[in-house]
C-alpha cells in the first residue's frame, strides 16, 4: 500500500497559510526587507561593498536554472565561483555568459555526477588539489524522475542525486571549510536547496531502506522525500557544527516554485490549461535564486544555523523536518550506507 504524500487538508496544518499565500502573491516583503518578488541581484547588491575579497563558492547544478543564476550573481559580485556540473558543455556555456557580462570574474568548471559516489570522490580530490579556500558550499543540484531509475551503486536515482551525493560532497569538503574559516576569520556557509514539498511527506512513508531501493516508487513522493532528507541533513549537521564550535553554518532554502526543467517534467501530471494558469504564479529564475544568494551572502544571516528560509526570510518547515531524532537516525543510516559502499569500492 502506498504511503500518503498529498498536502494535508486540515486547515491547522496547511503548509502555507492563507496569509502567507497572499503575502507571496503580492510580493510583500518580510522582516529581511525582501519577499517573493525580490531578485538575486536585489538581495545581494547591498552585500557586495562589504564582502571580503577572494571568497570562493562551490555550486552544484549550476549549468542551468537557479544554479546558473546563483553563479552569475555571485561572480558578478567578485566571488570566485566553482561550477560543479554533470554536463560540462552546458556548464562551460554558463561560464562564457558570465565572463561576457563580468570579464574580470573568476569561474571554474569541474565535472561531477552526484548520483555516483566515485564521481563525488574524484571531484573532491580535484577541487582540493586546487588549494582554493572554500567559504560557501551551495548544494543546489536536483532531479525529478517520473520513472524508477537506479544509480551505478543500485540506489534509487532521485535519492542518490538529491540527497546522498550532496551528503557525501559536504562530508568530504567540511574540513576544508572549517580550516578556511579558521585561517580567514570568515564564517563558512553551507546551503541545502530544498523545497516546500518536503512537507508532503508523512513519517509513515519516510523509511530509509525503501527510499534507497525505490520500493513502491512514485516520482513526486521520491522528490519530496529527498527534499525532506536535505532539511534533516541540515538539522543534524547544524547540531554537530555547534558542538564543535566550528565557524561554519548550514541552512536550508526553498527557492519557490520556479520555471525550471523540474517543473516542466511535472507538466504531464496536469492539463495544459492548468499548467498555463499555474505558470503565472511561478517565480522567475532570478527570483528563485534570491533566497540562496541571501543566505549565502547577507550579513543578516551571519551566525544563523540550522534554519529554513523561504522568500529570503526565515520560515517554518514541517514537524517531521524538525524532528531531531529523525535527523539523527537518517544521519546514522546514511553514514552506514556510505561506509558500506565506499569500503566495497576500495576492496
Amino acid at each position: 500500500m502506498l504511503c500518503p504524500y498529498e498536502i494535508p487538508k486540515q486547515a491547522s496544518i496547511v503548509i502555507i497559510s492563507m496569509k502567507a499565500t497572499l503575502r507571496y502573491l503580492a510580493g510583500i516583503a518580510g522582516p529581511s526587507g525582501f519577499g517573493s518578488n525580490s531578485t538575486a541581484e536585489q538581495v545581494t547588491q547591498h552585500c557586495f561593498p562589504f564582502l571580503p575579497s577572494n571568497l570562493t563558492a562551490l555550486i552544484t547544478g549550476a549549468s542551468s536554472g537557479i544554479g546558473a543564476e546563483t553563479a552569475r550573481v555571485l561572480a558578478k559580485g567578485g566571488v570566485i565561483v566553482v561550477i560543479a556540473a554533470r554536463d560540462l558543455k552546458k556548464a562551460s556555456e554558463v561560464k562564457e555568459n558570465i565572463l561576457k557580462e563580468s570579464p574580470k570574474a573568476e569561474v571554474l568548471v569541474l565535472e561531477i555526477d552526484l548520483s555516483s559516489f566515485a564521481s563525488v570522490q574524484r571531484f573532491c580530490s580535484e577541487f582540493l588539489a586546487l588549494e582554493l579556500p572554500l567559504n560557501i558550499l551551495i548544494n543546489n543540484a536536483g532531479i525529478y524522475s517520473p520513472k524508477l531509475e537506479f544509480s551505478e551503486e543500485k540506489i534509487e536515482m532521485t535519492f542518490a542525486t538529491n540527497y546522498l551525493g550532496h551528503f557525501l560532497l559536504t562530508k568530504m569538503l567540511l574540513e576544508k571549510m572549517i580550516d578556511t574559516a579558521k585561517e580567514t576569520g570568515i564564517q563558512g556557509r553551507i546551503i541545502n536547496v530544498s523545497s516546500v514539498v518536503h512537507g508532503w511527506v508523512r513519517g509513515a512513508c519516510f523509511h530509509f531502506n525503501d527510499m534507497v531501493s525505490g520500493k513502491n516508487y512514485n516520482g513526486t513522493r521520491a522528490y519530496a522525500q529527498s527534499k525532506l532528507a536535505n532539511i534533516l541533513h541540515v538539522k543534524e549537521m547544524a547540531r554537530q557544527l555547534k558542538a564543535r564550535n566550528a565557524r561554519v553554518t548550514i541552512n536550508a532554502v526553498h527557492p519557490g516554485i520556479v520555471k525550471t526543467g523540474i517543473i516542466r517534467a511535472h507538466k504531464g501530471l496536469i492539463t495544459d490549461y492548468m499548467f498555463f494558469i499555474a505558470s503565472k504564479l511561478l517565480k522567475s529564475t532570478s527570483q528563485g535564486a534570491s533566497t540562496t544568494c541571501y543566505v549565502a551572502l547577507s550579513p543578516e544571516t551571519e551566525g544563523v544555523n540550522g534554519k529554513y528560509f523561504t522568500d529570503c526570510n526565515e520560515s517554518n518547515c514541517s514537524g517531521l523536518a524538525n524532528d531531531g531524532l529523525e535527523a539523527q537516525k537518517l544521519w546514522n543510516n546514511t553514514h552506514a550506507l556510505l561506509h558500506k559502499h565506499l569500503l566495497q569500492a576500495s576492496s
